[in-house]
This record gives structure tokens, C-alpha cells and sequence, in this order.
């Protein structure tokens, strides 16, 4: 329990510990790195790359606003969303014109095949499908399949 609470105290000291860095050439041209320069040397500061004790940037450099990035955050969302909704809507899309392609090629084959054909009118009366009506269709068909097939 000591020994937790003698690191744990060690460890808040050293985070609070900060001291500036500085460099400094001296007359045979060795440069040097300390916390406290000589009284006679030119100092110069290096930069605190672990971010303590600096100030925060001007308000001239400083980044967009919240707001501004929460709405570009909304508006980059709005984008995904819309992408995905065509995305899936072109999707959709694509499967009917597979399954209308289908179902054209399958009436097509039927049509070709020779047999005859039966209908049913508004009445539910079977009608034999002639041969003119037999070409409609088929040129309805082929159209069909111009259509949804590629």
C-alpha cells in the first residue's frame, strides 16, 4: 500500500514537472542541449514537443469553429446516406430489370415454341391465341427483352 501511494505521488510530481529546453553553440562549435543556459552564451529555445506550458494558437490560425464542423460533419453524413439510398435504389433496380428480362426471355421461348397457346378473356372463357395475335406478342417480347436484357 506504500509503495502504491509513494508511485502514485511520484508520478503527479513528475507530470507536473516542465523546465525549457535550450540550445546553445559554444566557441569550438559544439552545440549543446540544457534546462539552464550559461550567462554568456547565445541561447536559442527549442520547441516543447510535449505540448505542456504552451499556449493555445492565435485566433488567426485557430481551426473552423465547432458549429462550422459539426455542420460539415452533418452534411458529409447527409452525402453517405444519399449515396447509399442510390446506391440501393440502383440495386433495386438492377434486379427488375434481371427478373423482367427473364420472365420477356421466358415468354419469348414460349411464344417460339410452336404450341398453342391459351389466353383467358374478362370473362374467364379460354381463347386460342391465332397467329396474329401470336406476333404481337412475340414482337412484344423481343421488345421486352431489348428493354431489360443487355
Amino acid at each position: 500500500m506504500k509503495t502504491a501511494t509513494a508511485l502514485l505521488l511520484l508520478s503527479l510530481v513528475s507530470l507536473s514537472a516542465q523546465a525549457g529546453l535550450n540550445k546553445w553553440v559554444d566557441e569550438h562549435g559544439k552545440v549543446h542541449y540544457s534546462d539552464s543556459p550559461p550567462i554568456d552564451a547565445k541561447t536559442e529555445s527549442v520547441r516543447n514537443i510535449t505540448g505542456k506550458g504552451q499556449e493555445a494558437a492565435p485566433a488567426d490560425y485557430s481551426s473552423k469553429s465547432y458549429s462550422q464542423r459539426e455542420a460539415e460533419m452533418k452534411k458529409a453524413r447527409e452525402n453517405k446516406k444519399e449515396a447509399s439510398e442510390k446506391s440501393a435504389s440502383e440495386a433495386a433496380q438492377l434486379q427488375e430489370r434481371k427478373r423482367n428480362c427473364a420472365a420477356a426471355r421466358e415468354n419469348l421461348r414460349a411464344l417460339e415454341s410452336g404450341t398453342r397457346l391459351v389466353t383467358y378473356d374478362e370473362n374467364g372463357e379460354k381463347r386460342f391465341l391465332d397467329d396474329t395475335d401470336r406476333e404481337q406478342r412475340l414482337n412484344s417480347a423481343r421488345e421486352a427483352i431489348k428493354g431489360n436484357c443487355d
